[in-house]
């Protein structure tokens, strides 16, 4: 074959090249358009509004973009963005810290003439079932070793859980009432423990209407007062319990109804995590004959504590962060999002805050993309807040950063799938949201975000709705 030829076929391969690739482009922005106008203009969404950004996964360059720039509510999609900052920050091998010491003296009798104490750096999974080495019964019964190894008897004091790091159990701004109650939206505290949350079991009536009584407790909590108000559903109705209850509540009001149907267990909420811990742990050493003079504390006890003379029993460390992310996105838990948020926030600049967390990750991806404060104009790190505001564009962004470090693979393996795609959800009342990554059958990658708010009609019907929508880029 002479030269001429060769040169022939090489020009005619890189035109054909150059003309396709931008038409094929042009084509897929133009399904999408399509696919997006008829998505807006359903009856749900008269009195909505809809956000859809792509971009093209391997080059970032934006394949289609529709209101990008406003700010819209993200529900659950906000975890994307605490994920993200939290990796590339702190680093996947990063573990919080939790530390069990005695103070005062041990005499020749086992007395110790002191305190049992246990202080935190706000590890969300302490006392957690989602990993072996977290299980409230591991870690207690740990301890227990440990304060017997130390040749602890007795103790002529009390089991205080110094929760004073993030000054006691917090909720982030914005979080509402119905809310507050329920495990969802249980607070966050330097010391959590069992994910801030018990459960409640419930024996439905034979009579709809009539009250579900309460079987039983996964807990024991008898220093609450659990009112019970729930009435038995009919079968198929399912969980419609609200948990009503606040940060230091003593009591807890439990409403709606339960299927009779339904077999289920209800997680509340714990008001005061820290001292659960500390009557649990005071309970496991009364059970094994180690008994404490005064009752169980959290960190307000800490003022008339000598510290002096102290000495360490265990060191617990947390699972790495790649674990705790993974959890955290596949099960949508708030509560480990707001504790990576503090944990931002502490390691930054040593301040505990909600909304300090909030201000360093705006500050982060603005140094990194560019991204606007008021791009990113978030409450907490979980995406509960109904006032979180948070742009397309920009959670988009941080997506389409993240496939380009070394953490992504745990990243990537956080995300649940939906709808045979990758990606993380978003839920709350009226808040609909999708962000994820998807490569399609010919090997185009993409990254994606979707917002819906203010949709009406029922939450199943939209997301059928928005799953058509990103189908496109199947």
């Amino acid at each position: 074959m002479n030269q001429f030829l060769l040169s022939t076929i090489a020009f005619s391969t890189y035109a054909l090249t150059t003309v396709t690739t931008p038409l094929f482009a042009q084509d897929l922005r133009s399904k999408i358009q399509d696919a997006f106008t008829q998505f807006q203009n359903q009856e749900s969404l008269r009195n909505g509004l809809s956000s859809l950004i792509v971009f093209d996964g391997k080059t970032g360059q934006t394949v289609f973009a529709a209101n990008e720039n406003i700010g819209l509510a993200t529900a659950s999609t906000m975890k994307v963005i605490t994920s993200a900052t939290a990796l590339d920050f702190l680093g996947k091998n990063f573990q919080f810290k939790t530390t069990l010491y005695y103070t005062g003296e041990i005499d020749e009798n086992g007395v110790l003439n002191g305190s049992i104490i246990v202080t935190g750096t706000g590890d969300p999974t302490l006392g957690s079932a989602r990993y072996p080495e977290t299980q409230a019964t591991t870690i207690l019964n740990k301890w227990l070793t440990a304060i017997q190894n130390a040749g602890i008897k007795s103790i002529n004091g009390a089991i205080i859980a110094d929760d004073r790091l993030y000054n006691g159990n917090q909720l982030p701004g914005g979080w509402i009432w119905t809310d507050m109650g329920n495990y969802y939206g249980a607070g966050i505290s330097s010391l959590n423990w069992c994910e801030n949350a018990f459960g409640i079991n419930f024996t439905p009536s034979n009579k709809i209407g009539a009250k579900a009584e309460i079987l039983s407790y996964t807990a024991q909590v008898p220093y609450l007062e659990i009112i019970n108000e729930t009435t038995t559903g009919k079968s198929g109705s399912g969980d419609n319990v609200y948990a009503y209850a606040a940060p230091y509540s003593t009591k807890i009001f439990v409403r709606g109804s339960y299927g009779q149907d339904l077999k289920k267990t209800i997680e509340l909420s714990s008001p005061d995590p820290a001292y659960d811990l500390a009557y649990q742990l005071n309970e496991v050493l009364n059970n094994n004959g180690i008994v404490a003079s005064e009752r169980p504390a959290t960190g307000a006890k800490m003022d008339s504590v000598d510290v002096s003379k102290k000495q360490t029993l265990d060191i617990h460390l947390s699972p790495t962060l790649d674990k705790i992310v993974y959890w955290f996105n596949q099960k949508s838990i708030n509560l480990y999002g707001e504790a990576l948020l503090k944990a931002i926030a502490y390691t930054t600049a040593g301040k505990t805050g909600t909304d300090d967390g909030a201000y360093y990750i705006q500050k982060y991806w603005n140094a990194k993309l560019g991204i606007k404060s008021s791009e990113l104009n978030s409450m907490d790190g979980s995406g509960l807040s109904p006032q979180n505001r948070v742009t397309t564009s920009a959670m988009n962004k941080i997506m389409q950063y993240a496939q380009k470090q070394s953490w992504y693979p745990a990243f990537y393996e956080s995300l649940p799938t939906y709808n045979n795609m990758k990606m993380k959800s978003g839920t709350i009342g009226g808040v609909l949201g999708y962000t994820g990554v998807h490569t399609n059958k010919t090997g185009q990658s993409f990254t994606y975000t979707l917002l819906v708010n203010n949709y009406s009609g029922s939450a199943s019907s939209m997301r059928q709705q928005m799953f058509k929508l990103l189908d496109v880029l199947k």
